[in-house]
């Protein structure tokens, strides 16, 4: 059994795929070719805004989102502790300060009460000038954007959406990639939506963000090609990685219908022994992961008896960004991390992939209850 099974989505879609890489091996357009133009088109229209950017990879996204926002030194950016390294790096690499914030039990997102009083904190601090929030969308759960947004207007600050992993999820209908002032997701092979290497995209409805950023993507190009404008990155999604994503973004919707089988069966028989996802209603998770939490007995446990079992099982993430060697002594002002901490002592996640049938299902479900604690 595969935590993530790439193959059997590649054997569905096999054909679709190898027509799309040939056209582009015809073509020979590998930088910027038409297959970009075509994904960026494709996924503005599928998340439903104005524009999308697409770039070399996930992390570049956000760095890309904090050039364009001119996030720099002084300025403080609000993120979740509980998250992949990516979401924090960006910060320092601009110059910018991250202050960690605590995460709600249920959802595993920022907490936004904590938002706000690590906000006022940093303002009341008087060292650093509140400037971005960056929300991610954990395990393929949205952020509680209504009231990260109203949070965001009470103190002037922007909101980026790291969607890396909440792409395909939704709010009240409202896609994942359109919170925020900007959005960002990846299209690392592993996502909900990958592909078969590193790439990424930015989505905003801002036209003067979206300029900016198609500057930045390209060493800060001006109009003329060899006069740079500003200081940018390298960053541009191979044309062949956008040939892959258009056959994948067709077969998207019907996956995403997939995975809430695997999700539901999973819950359905899981609850009483494990603390299972919790999805607030009006929320749609796209399931990057399932994760969960055992009510007695360890999480260690339970997954070396999946291991003896050849069941694969993830812990994401066993080590908060406050507790990361790089951040230490710097990364945490004080906050209480204490919801995401026990959070990392505790979760693991099980196979979950819109291939993954109801025998394989089952299979993880019976040797989980087989293996109580």
């Amino acid at each position: 059994m595969q935590f993530i099974d790439l193959q059997a989505q590649y054997q569905a879609l096999k054909e679709r795929i190898d027509s799309r890489i040939q056209a582009v091996l015809d073509h020979g357009q590998y930088i910027m070719g038409p297959e970009v133009r075509e994904l960026e088109e494709n996924l503005s229209d599928y998340v439903g805004v104005k524009h999308c950017i697409s770039c070399a990879n996930g992390t570049d996204a956000l760095q890309l989102a904090m050039m364009a926002l001119e996030v720099g030194p002084g300025d403080a950016v609000f993120t979740t502790t509980f998250t992949f390294f990516a979401t924090a790096e960006v910060i320092p690499l601009v110059g910018a300060t991250p202050v960690f914030v605590d995460i709600d039990a249920q959802t595993y997102n920022i907490d936004p009460v904590k938002l706000e009083q690590a906000i006022e904190k940093v303002i009341a601090e008087g060292e650093l000038t509140p400037k971005v929030i960056i929300a991610v969308d954990l395990f393929g759960l949205p952020a509680d954007y209504p009231a990260i947004e109203a949070i965001a207007k009470k103190y002037n600050l922007k909101i980026v959406e790291d969607a890396a992993q909440g792409f395909g999820g939704s709010i009240n209908g409202r896609k994942a990639g359109s919170f925020g002032d900007l959005a960002t997701t990846s299209f690392f092979p592993a996502k909900p939506l990958g592909c078969y290497g590193d790439g990424g995209a930015l989505f905003t409805d801002d036209d003067d963000l979206a300029e900016m950023l198609r500057s930045l993507r390209v060493h800060g190009k001006g109009t003329d090609k060899y006069d740079n404008v500003r200081i940018g990155l390298n960053s541009r999604l191979d044309t062949l990685q956008a040939a892959v994503l258009l056959e994948k973004l067709a077969a998207f919707p019907a996956e995403l219908e997939a995975r809430q089988d695997v999700a539901g069966r999973y819950s359905d028989a899981l609850g009483e022994q494990f603390v299972v996802p919790h999805v607030p209603a009006g929320y749609v998770s796209s399931w990057a992961q399932y994760t969960l939490q055992p009510k007695s007995g360890s999480r260690e446990d339970y997954m070396s008896r999946l291991k003896d079992a050849g069941i694969p099982s993830v812990i994401y993430y066993g080590r908060n960004m406050h507790e990361q060697t790089a951040f230490k002594g710097a990364g945490n002002r004080l906050n209480d991390l204490s919801v995401a901490e026990k959070a990392a002592r505790n979760v693991f996640s099980l196979p979950m992939h819109p291939y993954l049938d109801a025998e394989q299902s089952a299979e993880v479900i019976e040797k989980l209850k087989d293996s109580k604690c």
